[in-house]
């Protein structure tokens, strides 16, 4: 296992078996994201997204009780009470944004506990979502009188759709796991003691698989989700015809042939 040193304690990323690990670590705030946490999201992704060894990357909460409770409010009177620090704060949540969209590869979340507010924000901006059975989501904005930004929203309508979206918004109330499941808000729920296994699994067999079929499934996918104007048609063909023309695509022939697990390169 090799562990990256940050600037922070309240981040850990370990790197595994292909696996990339993203621990948000700060379970006496349920793991609310503060500003040093921030600058370390993007540390991690950019270290996971260029490391080739790293084939699918995991984030999870520190501790049983939360994946990520929202933005860490405790910080707000130091770090938003002026304009220029607001625009500070906000112009550094907008690179992690960016820099979660501009992933290529595989992000799993493993949620458990409370997944509210800007921790499903948080979880919105993986590709698939594991949740243990006590986990509970919602967004609380308006309950507070909070304007919740058209790109945070457009995320959880290309999941659950417009009605169920508006019921999310509009109630500002709790759903379970089985309710989250039931509207595709995740992928899967399990019992908690299954939840590290599964995700361990899952992130396992998407390791294992041609890392450039993988990248290619994810640009499709998400160019699909844009406006037709909007999609990337080329880069959609450029990607397939990479996997057509890789010494992946060989070996994955010569190992269905022979019968055995192929070894993927990535190239």
């Amino acid at each position: 296992m090799t562990k990256l040193t940050l600037a922070t304690d309240k981040m850990i990323a370990e790197k595994t078996d292909g696996i990339g690990w993203m621990t948000f670590n700060n379970p006496a705030r349920r793991n609310a994201i503060g500003f040093a946490m921030r600058e370390a999201i993007l540390e991690i992704l950019a270290d996971f997204e260029s490391d080739p060894d790293v084939r699918v990357i995991v984030m999870k909460g520190a501790g049983d009780k939360a994946f990520v409770s929202g933005s860490d409010i405790s910080e707000f009177a130091e770090r938003r009470a002026t304009p220029e620090q607001r625009e500070i704060y906000d112009e550094l949540s907008s690179r992690v944004g960016a820099a979660y969209n501009n992933i290529e590869k595989p992000l799993i979340a493993m949620i458990r506990g409370f997944c509210l507010g800007g921790g499903l924000g948080t979880a919105m901006q993986a590709d698939l979502r594991i949740a243990s059975d006590d986990s509970q989501f919602g967004i609380p904005a308006a309950k507070l009188s909070i304007g919740y930004p058209y790109h945070n929203m457009k995320k959880i309508i290309d999941v659950v759709g417009p009605a169920r979206t508006k019921e999310i918004m509009f109630t500002g109330r709790r759903f379970s796991a089985a309710e989250s499941l039931a509207m595709g808000l995740v992928n899967q729920v399990v019992p908690v003691e299954a939840l590290e296994k599964t995700v361990h699994d899952l992130a396992a067999t998407i390791a294992g698989n041609a890392p450039l079929t993988i990248r290619a499934s994810k640009t499709i996918v998400n160019e699909a989700m844009k406006s037709p104007e909007d999609r990337d048609l080329a880069l959609c063909q450029e990607q397939v015809d990479a996997c057509m023309d890789s010494s992946d695509f060989a070996e994955g022939r010569t190992a269905f042939m022979e019968k055995r697990k192929p070894q993927f390169m990535g190239k």
